[in-house]
């Protein structure tokens, strides 16, 4: 008997130090494989097998295959959601952007992302759109900024990122837009000007 209460001492206490590293670092989403780096978990059944244990008490919540979360998907900035779930390099930009600051004034019913790949999915209520970019522009940091732990295009990125999708696009508020910093960015980032 003493035994099994010495394993639940244990394990809480297994508990409790892997839960703090998880504090202190600020991930409220994460992937399984950040969890067995993170906690030195090298075999992928142990690593299974504790994360649907984690689950099942309520611990963590598991939000799709191999993606879990410390909160339930309604409490999560959603923007952050959709970089977690692309599990690449990728940032908020274009119509999301846009649409925020009063640039675009129809409503944008998808969060929009630029990636290495295209892509629409869905996660709770939210819906996605990716857009591909290349390389050597997606890895250009002209007018990229980090806020609230994400990758998010400043108002002339997302512009200089819509005009390379749609040299063509019809912004309703020209005169909100620095297109000043915007063929600054295009020439950083080598975009074609326009």
């Amino acid at each position: 008997m003493s035994t099994v209460k010495n394993n639940q001492k244990g394990r809480k206490g297994l508990y409790k130090e892997r839960f703090v590293q998880l504090a202190k670092l600020g991930i409220l989403v994460f992937h399984a494989g950040d969890l067995a780096n993170l906690w030195q978990i090298k075999n992928p059944n142990t690593l299974h097998t504790t994360l649907k244990r984690y689950a099942q008490e309520g611990l963590i919540i598991r939000i799709q295959r191999g993606l879990y979360s410390l909160l339930p998907v309604e409490k999560i900035d959603p923007r952050l959601l959709g970089l977690k779930v692309l599990h690449r390099y990728a940032y908020v930009s274009t119509e999301t952007i846009l649409s925020q600051e009063g640039i675009i004034f129809q409503h944008i019913p998808q969060i929009t992302l630029v990636s290495s790949v295209s892509q629409k999915f869905a996660i709770g209520n939210n819906q996605y759109s990716c857009r591909k970019l290349a390389d050597r522009f997606l890895f250009n940091d002209a007018g990229i900024i980090i806020k609230d732990g994400m990758q998010i295009a400043t108002v002339e990125r997302a512009v200089a990122d819509l005009l390379y999708f749609n040299p063509k696009y019809y912004f309703d508020a020209k005169n909100l837009i620095n297109w000043k910093k915007v063929r600054a960015i295009q020439k950083q980032a080598g975009y074609p000007q326009t």
